[in-house]
């Protein structure tokens, strides 16, 4: 998801469109969403950043296509319990995003996998502020 990431460039039609940024890292990406009754009808990203970012950018919005806000919010939750406690969570729910769980030992590098969960966070909630990690 590195080297070829999902949904990676401008979404022209996009309804929403959001920055996030780790000045950690160096992690720079623009989000774009497009919504429909309530539902992630397409999202995509561009911008650049480590691995780590692009990778979780990548199946991040591979995750979201069709799912509805409530859905996505739900997912958030999920994600950002895994990457940042030692709670049990249902990485079966969760599918690829699992992969991201060793994440939490690196505590700079969560940032890093959760700047674009968190810009989307924002942009569910209709926050159009650019997003820090910091």
């Amino acid at each position: 998801h590195n080297r070829s990431p999902r949904n990676f460039g401008k979404l022209d039609d996009a309804d929403k469109t959001i920055e996030g940024f780790n000045p950690l890292c160096g992690d720079k990406l623009i989000l774009y969403l497009k919504i429909e009754d309530q539902k992630i009808d397409d999202i995509s990203f561009d911008g650049s950043g480590c691995a780590i970012s692009v990778a979780s950018a990548s199946l991040m919005t591979d995750a979201m296509k069709g799912k509805s806000l409530t859905e996505a919010e739900t997912l958030f939750n999920e994600f950002h319990t895994l990457i940042t406690t030692d709670d049990d969570v249902d990485t079966e729910q969760l599918g690829k995003l699992a992969a991201l769980a060793g994440v939490k030992d690196y505590p700079a590098r969560v940032k890093c996998a959760s700047l674009c969960w968190h810009t989307l966070h924002s942009a569910i909630q209709g926050d159009d502020t650019p997003v820090s990690t910091e």
